[in-house]
């Protein structure tokens, strides 16, 4: 069965202007929770610990960190310094990460999506889509109807507004990409995609 959102009529909000500034500077940390990197400070209490175990003796016998453990800490670590370089885009552009998400895969959906499905592609589960496609309403960015065949049915759709704002972040968000693991070369990106693509596959969704 196909999860539906109920269609809220949108009010006339004008998107955004923005202008983005060419720095190269992380900023600092959002007080929002959507525009925050992750949250790994439940890992820290024993990283060091498995980077070193060395440095954690002072409460007893030393934790051996297993290889297995020692390459999340680092997935997680690296996820969250490579996030923090689109802080400064998801602030000027008012956008969060997930609403930037949801732009990008209504883009390439032409004929809309249900929410559902929406939800199914986001690369971060959010648990109330409904009230994210609401503030993307909100500012026009985003339109929803009911379908003619199924009444039951709602699909969205990114409007002009929508994608004329996408087009403004393409640049930026690709400069940040080409800044962060451009240093790696296309063959080290490839391999590099490819393993993590193989430890997401052999994992229960």
């Amino acid at each position: 069965m196909v999860t539906t959102c109920d269609a809220t009529p949108a009010r006339s909000v004008s998107a955004n202007s923005f202008r983005l500034a060419p720095s190269g500077r992380v900023a600092r940390r959002s007080r929002h929770s959507e525009n925050a990197p992750l949250d790994i400070s439940r890992y820290n209490d024993y990283y060091s610990a498995v980077k070193n175990p060395r440095n954690s003796g002072r409460a007893g016998k030393h934790r051996i960190g297993s290889p297995e453990e020692s390459a999340l800490l680092e997935v997680v670590r690296t996820a969250d310094v490579l996030s923090r370089g689109f802080v400064p885009i998801w602030k000027i552009s008012g956008l969060s990460a997930t609403q930037y998400n949801v732009l990008r895969i209504l883009r390439g959906a032409h004929e809309g999506l249900a929410c559902g499905e929406i939800a199914n592609r986001m690369i971060t589960r959010d648990p109330d889509i409904t009230r994210l496609l609401d503030r993307l309403e909100k500012r026009r960015l985003i339109a929803r109807a009911r379908e003619a065949a199924d009444r039951r049915t709602v699909l969205t759709r990114i409007t002009p507004v929508g994608l004329r704002l996408l087009g403004r972040l393409d640049g930026p968000v690709q400069r940040v990409h080409r800044r962060q693991l451009g240093h790696l070369g296309p063959a080290r990106l490839r391999k590099f995609v490819e393993l993590l693509r193989i430890a997401r596959q052999a994992t229960p969704q």
